[in-house]
């Protein structure tokens, strides 16, 4: 059981976290357990953990602010294993080296600064950048999928909810502008298809005007004449 002076610190810890907010870190205690925090590290910028969200868990002792607490993490980041503690000089790794005046904000500050790092300790793993940055993308998803996450931090819960439905929205109107340049292209193609047949169609009336030549008037006055010689021999005659 806390004592009564680790129960205060960490208190005026909480408050002093949400007064005054850590750049890239949230961090609350459980409501059954003031001994129990948890905490998300966003990734920073500009390395392999960038738009990555980061849970983990921190276990104080009832002794705090005077022994070290313990630290893991729960989201796959391919830095630390996860379900397993993580040893830093700051942490019940090692009780030699904690100072007193040390607190959750410093703590994980300490800890965000050692995960962008690649010196190895006791709970760290080695991969590539290219695997810490495809757990990065999936790993609100994965978070999500935790019923304490969701507990503990909602305000995730409905960012990871809202990209999920901006995603499905893109990809309807994605579908919807597809669809209309197909209706596009196959009515675009029935004209010219039309237009073609139109084209051919003219052509073949031009070549029967064409061949439909006018009878020829010099033609005509010969027939015209040799029919008048034919008429008039009778008469010659008598």
């Amino acid at each position: 059981m806390a004592g009564k002076a680790c129960v205060m610190r960490l208190q005026k810890e909480y408050r002093a976290l949400c007064k005054d907010p850590v750049s890239h870190i949230v961090a609350r205690p459980s409501p059954s357990d003031i001994l129990e925090w948890h905490y998300v590290l966003e990734g920073s910028e500009g390395t392999p953990f960038a738009g990555g969200y980061y849970y983990g868990k921190i276990k104080f002792p009832p002794e705090y602010p005077y022994k070290p607490p313990g630290i893991s993490m729960t989201t796959p980041n391919g830095r630390f294993m996860t379900q397993k503690k993580i040893c830093l000089s700051m942490s019940d790794f090692h009780p030699e080296t904690w100072n007193p005046m040390w607190s959750v904000s410093s703590i994980l500050t300490g800890l965000l600064s050692f995960m962008m790092d690649t010196s190895p300790t006791t709970g760290s793993v080695n991969t590539t950048t290219a695997e810490k940055q495809r757990l990065a993308k999936s790993s609100l998803a994965f978070n999500c999928k935790n019923a304490t996450f969701r507990k503990m931090f909602p305000e995730y819960v409905d960012n990871y909810n809202l990209q999920l439905e901006q995603a499905a929205s893109e990809q309807h109107a994605s579908s919807e502008s597809h669809h209309d340049k197909s209706s596009r292209s196959v009515s675009e193609t029935n004209i010219d298809s039309a237009g073609e047949d139109m084209k051919k169609i003219e052509g073949l009336n031009a070549v029967r005007r064409s061949k439909k030549q006018p009878f020829p008037t010099w033609l005509m006055l010969l027939l015209f004449s040799i029919f008048g010689v034919v008429m008039a021999l009778p008469l010659l005659q008598l």
